[in-house]
């Protein structure tokens, strides 16, 4: 078991804590950069996937995670940014412009989204969220001269001067390199003053408010925040898929991203890339599974969704904090063994406030 023993402050806030971490990160981007030669054409298609639901799982993991906002309506900022980036390619913007105004689009969004963030909270908050999400989509569908309405809209390759990114690996260079950049930007976020007031709502406004933390300030923070991080995602989507429509950032897009954090792990940035590979690998093992199930329920047609249910309700009532928790509990069993003691991750009971006084 690794122990490390600290000599200053600075120690805890370092990006990477120990010299075994560079390693396997080193490792893995290694091997993600060889990815084009050893993952084949469908392969890198399903790694463009996970990359980017990953981006988006950080945007609302920022906002879920860690500063403890209920959204179910995040598909809405996925959608902003696709369709401002399918605008901007088509009049021949270069990437990084159309990224940068994809991302200040979602976030001037999530902006007015997270007004109802100051008032309300919990279950409510859920709701206003859910009310908004639906309607960005049906302004989606109803703007047709600019997205092209029910009919959808086709999105050009990505542009950039002197370069030529109109095949899937120059896409997923780019994808991997906004990934690794987001995901710096977010580890950074979380070690300064904003990122430890995101964390602080979380445990408990009254404790942040008393300590002189501005709770407006920083809800509406958050919400730009993640739905920029969000909208970068809708970028590297809209030129994933080529062809974009209203329906495809509905209630449906926004309960995948809300079950890739928490089946990930809500509050760590490795849950965010465990739940984008089980969001993408999950509809892949359901199709080999169907061939073994009985025909009236393999071939019913809302068999995705009853096993998406059940995996989240498995989650939350056995596992909590995700695949990443499960993986800690795994790796801690296999540093500690043979002394492995029983029941250390077990729950402890939780008391109601009045019981607590007896």
């Amino acid at each position: 078991m690794r122990f490390i023993f600290k000599t200053d402050y600075a120690q805890d806030i370092r990006l990477v804590r120990h010299g075994g971490q560079c390693l396997w990160y080193g490792l893995l981007l290694a091997a993600m950069l060889a990815a084009p030669w050893w993952a084949g054409d469908y392969g890198l298609s399903q790694l463009n996937f996970v990359l980017v639901y990953a981006i988006a799982g950080l945007g609302l993991m920022v906002l879920s995670g860690y500063t403890g906002l209920a959204s179910i309506g995040h598909a809405a900022f996925l959608g902003v940014g696709a369709y401002a980036e399918a605008w901007c390619a088509a009049r021949g913007w270069p990437f990084p412009l159309s990224m940068a105004l994809a991302a200040a689009l979602s976030a001037a969004v999530g902006v007015v989204v997270g007004l109802p963030a100051l008032r309300v909270k919990g279950i409510y908050l859920a709701i206003a969220t859910l009310a908004m999400g639906i309607i960005v989509e049906e302004i989606l569908a109803r703007w047709e001269s600019v997205t092209g309405g029910n009919a959808g809209v086709s999105v050009k390759p990505l542009q950039f001067p002197g370069l030529d990114l109109a095949n899937s690996t120059a896409l997923f260079y780019v994808a991997l390199l906004l990934c690794v950049l987001v995901t710096l930007g977010v580890l950074n976020l979380l070690r300064s003053a904003t990122g430890r007031a995101f964390i602080a709502i979380r445990d408990s406004e009254i404790s942040a408010q008393s300590m002189g933390i501005h709770l407006a300030h920083y809800k509406t923070l958050a919400f730009a925040l993640s739905a920029a991080i969000v909208g970068l995602a809708g970028t590297l989507y809209a030129h994933q898929l080529r062809f974009i429509s209203p329906d495809q950032f509905g209630i449906l897009q926004s309960i995948d991203l809300l079950l890739l954090v928490v089946v990930g792990g809500l509050g760590s940035v490795h849950g965010a890339f465990l739940g984008a590979m089980f969001l993408i690998a999950m509809p892949q093992l359901i199709a080999v599974g169907k061939d073994f199930l009985p025909p009236a329920i393999g071939q019913s047609s809302g068999l995705q969704a009853v096993v998406y249910g059940a995996v989240l309700m498995a989650f939350v009532l056995f596992e909590p904090m995700g695949l990443y928790g499960r993986w800690l509990k795994v790796r801690t069993w296999l540093e500690l063994f043979p002394f492995y003691r029983r029941g250390m991750f077990k729950r402890q009971k939780a008391y109601a406030r009045s019981e607590r006084l007896k």
